[in-house]
């Protein structure tokens, strides 16, 4: 299936509607719906974050060169249909209004396969990650952080709605809000900008969490990058999820289904961070399936598909991950 240039340009000052209607009405892999939780296109920038190859700040860790397995790879692959016992796979978190996405999809890839490895279905931090490590700068945007858990570990952390509950080290923070639309009791309205970034304090927020700080950091035993689309899958289906990170376009807010690629004309709003989790094929065109940190209410169930193969919005440009071996965790 092919699809058509558009005749008019989708800005970013473009309403949804406007954006919904263009895509929807072009012979497209996608449908597009006007998001509940954002305004316009210039709302989701407070919620992008991800350096990107092009950008001075961007690191990564070192590319492994994965090893192609002795038989053929799945046509289609999920991860949370392959490892059911990890429900860390398919949990979709709510990184709010904060530029926090690489600590989101740092953690999202490390709690997956800290999973696989050990059995134990635990929740890793965000909030440590993102307000605690040298991978970024907190709200105001970050790497892949796989290097930090190898050389400085993380400890767990559940969502906002955990805090409270004393399970978890240090649970995240800032609650789950709308930007300019109507507000509701689960998604009361954002700030007017960004959440300033909190300052690490190196302690559990939940007091009656029963380990210390230091004490509940779990490390990585390796951190790699991977490049190619065949090791990419390989390594996904070997090892389990990865952190990737996207150009951002004034249209992709507003995917509901199908598979995305960017449409003429739409404006470049920043860089994202997210979870690769499966691939597979959809009416003949290639995907990756990817879990968002948007909430569950975004896109389609919190997940999207973007086309596979061609480096669409540079999705294959930076994907990430390492091992955790069983003997670090405790």
């Amino acid at each position: 299936m092919k699809f058509a240039a558009f005749a008019t340009v989708v800005s970013a000052s473009a309403s949804f509607d406007a954006i919904v209607e263009q895509v929807n009405n072009g012979q497209n892999l996608w449908v597009a719906e006007a998001p509940s939780r954002f305004g316009s296109p210039e709302d989701v920038k407070d919620f992008l974050g991800a350096f990107l190859p092009s950008d001075k700040e961007y690191s990564e860790p070192a590319v492994l060169e994965v090893a192609e397995t002795n038989g053929a790879l799945p046509a289609s692959f999920d991860s949370a249909e392959n490892w059911p016992q990890c429900s860390v796979i398919s949990n979709v978190r709510d990184q709010s209004s904060c530029g926090s996405c690489w600590a989101f999809g740092s953690v999202s890839s490390f709690e997956s396969r800290a999973c696989i490895s050990t059995g134990k279905d635990i929740k890793y931090s965000p909030e440590d990650t993102a307000f605690c490590s040298n991978a970024g700068n907190g709200c105001q945007g970050g790497n892949s952080a796989w290097n930090y858990f190898k050389r400085t570990g993380v400890v767990t952390g559940g969502d906002y709605t955990d805090i409270g509950a004393e399970g978890t080290c240090l649970p995240y923070s800032f609650a789950p809000c709308a930007h300019h639309v109507p507000a509701t009791a689960a998604y009361p309205a954002c700030p007017s900008g960004e959440y300033p970034s909190p300052s690490c304090k190196s302690a559990c927020s939940e007091s009656g969490y029963g380990l210390t700080y230091s004490s509940d950091k779990v490390r990585a035993s390796s951190a790699y990058s991977v490049r190619g689309e065949t090791q990419i899958m390989t390594e996904l289906t070997t090892n389990g999820p990865l952190y990737v990170a996207f150009s951002v376009y004034s249209d992709f807010p507003a995917y509901k289904s199908g598979v995305y690629h960017k449409t003429s004309g739409s404006s470049y709003l920043g860089g994202h961070a997210v979870t690769l989790v499966g691939y597979g094929e959809l009416s003949g065109e290639k995907y990756w399936k990817i879990k968002n940190s948007w909430n569950e209410d975004w896109g389609n169930g919190g997940h999207f598909l973007i086309k596979r193969g061609s480096d669409e919005c540079g999705i294959e440009d930076s994907v990430s991950g390492g091992s955790v071996s069983a003997n670090t965790i405790v």
